[in-house]
């Protein structure tokens, strides 16, 4: 969610009574919160323009490739459109260190389309934030062992038709490391959770027995549904999921709710 954070902050710089936002601000805006961008236009559409001052904004189209959130956190390509955005720009001059989202009068929503490659999702499995991310979710899958696990070389794989293969060596202490390759198709529940298909476990080449597998399948479940995001006051659908051979592309809607806001009910 990083990504609505930069962009709702960019919009705070930009809306003030000392200049009317137009598009290359706003882009100035955006590119100066990333660590770099390869490509990007925004458009901002507004009618008529004394609402800006207001902080009333109709609609921000933004089209980006190559984004990059952190050194080793890159977005292939991002394409997000907004529905009207009113910020509250009294709060805004009386405070200096409030998050954005308790800026906005009214919930921010937008469509986006997502798309990220292998290779990128291989980098940001070894960076810092991710591989903190996945020893949490390692020992939730190994039943909340304490043992003292390393979890090594993570590596994703597409295998297209909507299946993936994740494989990582798994050491404890001084032992020899073990290769584990975890396989499985995805599919969408709902818009809100994401289903494994046929998930297939194996460890130096030996598979395990269905029904474990079915057991630590179920035992991940709930990190695999994004209504967990709504305790913040983020609502996400997604719309549709594809992976194939090299690439992985999303569409979603999403709803950031204001302060104010009570998070809308699940659906």
């Amino acid at each position: 969610m990083e990504f609505f954070t930069i962009l709702l902050s960019s919009l705070l710089t930009v809306v003030s009574p000392v200049s009317l936002i137009i598009d290359n601000i706003a882009e100035d805006a955006i590119r100066s919160r990333l660590e770099q961008v390869e490509q990007l236009a925004v458009r901002v559409d507004n009618t008529p323009s004394y609402q800006l001052l207001q902080g009333q904004v109709e609609r921000v189209r933004i089209a980006g490739r190559g984004l990059f959130l952190k050194p080793d956190i890159r977005i292939e390509l991002l394409e997000l459109e907004t529905d009207p955005i009113h910020l509250d720009l009294s709060s805004l001059r009386k405070s200096t260190d409030s998050s954005p989202q308790a800026l906005l009068e009214q919930p921010f929503q937008a469509g986006v389309r997502l798309v990220l490659t292998e290779s990128d999702l291989n980098r940001a499995l070894l960076s810092p934030i991710v591989t903190a991310q996945l020893k949490q979710l390692g020992r939730r899958f190994l039943g909340g062992s304490q043992r003292n696990y390393e979890f090594l070389n993570p590596r994703i794989e597409f295998l297209g038709e909507n299946r993936l293969s994740f494989l990582l060596e798994v050491q404890e202490g001084n032992a020899p490391p073990l290769a584990v390759r975890i396989e499985s198709g995805i599919s969408l529940v709902s818009g809100h959770l994401v289903e494994l298909i046929e998930p297939e476990i194996l460890v130096e080449n030996d598979a395990f027995p269905p029904e474990l597998v079915s057991k630590l399948a179920g035992s991940l479940r709930d990190s695999l549904d994004i209504r967990t995001l709504e305790g913040a006051g983020i609502i996400m659908r997604l719309l549709e999921l594809n992976i194939g051979t090299s690439e992985l592309e999303a569409t979603a809607f999403v709803r950031v709710n204001s302060s104010e806001s009570a998070p809308a009910a699940s659906q």
